[in-house]
């Protein structure tokens, strides 16, 4: 018998350590990491501060020039001059033209100056929004990782009430066999330990379930190979608790991201009314165009010859008049760079625009902005009051889990004791099993409440630090 336990603990030792090689154990801060580093959400945050980033390129391209460059070659088809013989003839001509123009905005109502602001402003309300979504990423995955805590603990628990109570049945029958109890003793204790065994597979289940969902929170798929690592939390009393709530209230608020958030948003729509005004004043630019012709068609130059033509007839002798007139030839078009240079042309100036009317769509743009900024005015005022809602209900919850763990302290004492002298007396023969395994089951549920009693503790201590700055 004892060579097949020894075989049976050496086996179970060599394969708890090929699993533990396996098994990646995490810490909370480990898993706290690996959330805000997998969580979806904020990687969406992490878009839209990206986008805020681009905004800002956007606002501050509109202080620069508008630098813009056209081109086109066109073919001519139809009836025009042939210049060589002088006929209307169909012909096919084509040319080319270049251009480039440069526009800058002098003044537009100072919308340029807002929109660069308001997009300063847009950036630190992402960076905001992404520190909060951090922090209650945080403040979740250490939840769900206490929670995990607790239930390998009321597991191990369990696990430990079933051999007391496996010992308590031999005992018992040793007990049986001495005479000191009877057979029908026999029967209460092992109804106790059938009841215990299904607690250990409720613990078991419970602890296999909350690692799954905080694998699921970290977006681990492999459950099978996840562990959380072997930490213990003291239980000190917080110098928290001797805070006002209303202190913690007011030191919130110049911390929480949230607030921060609201705070940001405000000022943003108070840019967005800016912006709107600014549609109603005049916008002055300046521009500046350029632009050239290539023809592509045969020209005529004079050949530096003349050619005398006889204009008329001296009316009194009958002479000839003539007259000399240049002589002119057919050549090829001047080359490209030539044609670029002296066919070009320039345009410059100001251009005034003054809004007059516009179907009252500045106007009313102008009024949805205010109706906006009043509505974000209202969210942050409820913001704050949900803030301090929320830490006065944390407070109390601490304090009271606090008394609550103390409370749990004592009474596990007091029933550890009784299921001592209840353990004595029933091994005595002076107690039946029906009074023992009461006193027993009473221990057992004190022990599990003050485990219930500790993690609830932490957690709740843990979310008023948190209002209160403290790192998590």
């Amino acid at each position: 018998m004892r060579n097949i336990k020894l075989v049976l603990s050496t086996s179970l030792f060599f394969f708890t350590i090929a699993v533990s090689a396996q098994t990646k154990a995490y810490t909370l801060e480990e898993c706290v990491l690996l959330a805000l580093e997998k969580n979806i959400s904020i990687q969406q945050s992490e878009l839209d501060l990206a986008s805020a980033e681009i905004d800002k390129d956007d606002a501050i391209g509109s202080f620069m020039p508008r630098i813009n460059a056209q081109s086109q070659h066109i073919w001519n088809n139809g009836l025009s001059q042939n210049i060589t013989n002088g006929l209307i003839e169909n012909l096919t001509t084509q040319f080319s033209s270049f251009g480039g123009n440069i526009g800058v905005t002098l003044f537009n109502g100072k919308q340029n100056i807002n929109q660069l602001s308001r997009a300063n402003l847009n950036i630190l309300a992402r960076q905001y929004q992404l520190e909060n979504m951090k922090d209650d990423v945080s403040l979740f995955v250490a939840n769900a990782y206490l929670q995990v805590m607790f239930n390998r603990e009321l597991e191990q628990v369990q696990r430990y009430q079933l051999e007391l109570a496996e010992q308590e049945l031999e005992r018992t029958e040793l007990s049986i066999e001495a005479g000191v109890l009877t057979e029908a003793e026999v029967f209460e204790i092992e109804a106790n330990i059938a009841s215990q065994e299904q607690a250990v597979i409720q613990a078991e289940n419970a602890y296999r379930l909350s690692k799954i969902s905080l694998a699921q929170l970290l977006l681990i798929t492999d459950y099978e190979n996840f562990d959380i690592a072997k930490e213990d939390f003291d239980i000190p009393f917080s110098e928290i608790l001797t805070e006002n709530p209303k202190v913690i209230y007011e030191k919130a608020l110049t911390l929480r991201n949230d607030i921060k958030f609201g705070i940001t948003n405000i000022e943003i729509a108070e840019k967005d009314i800016d912006l709107a005004k600014g549609a109603l004043m005049p916008t002055l630019s300046a521009f500046y165009n350029y632009n050239t012709r290539i023809s592509y068609s045969d020209r005529f130059i004079d050949s530096g010859k003349t050619i005398e033509t006889p204009i008329g007839i001296v009316k009194q002798n009958g002479a000839i008049v003539v007259s000399e007139f240049p002589q002119r030839e057919i050549v090829a078009p001047l080359s490209f760079s030539k044609q670029f240079g002296q066919n070009d042309g320039q345009s410059y100036g100001l251009s005034l625009n003054i809004p007059i009317f516009n179907g009252l769509s500045v106007k009313n743009n102008i009024k949805r902005r205010r109706l906006n900024l009043t509505r974000l005015e209202n969210q942050f005022e409820q913001t704050k009051l949900d803030l301090e809602n929320t830490i006065n209900q944390a407070y109390n919850n601490a304090k009271g889990a606090f008394k609550f763990y103390e409370a749990s302290e004592k009474t596990l004492f007091a029933r550890q004791q009784a299921f001592e002298i209840a353990k004595q007396r029933f091994d005595a023969g002076v107690m039946n099993s029906f009074d023992y395994v009461q006193s027993r089951q009473r221990y057992q549920i004190a022990a599990s409440d003050i485990i219930r009693a500790k993690f609830d503790y932490i957690f709740k201590l843990k979310v008023l630090e948190f209002y209160f700055g403290l790192e998590l």
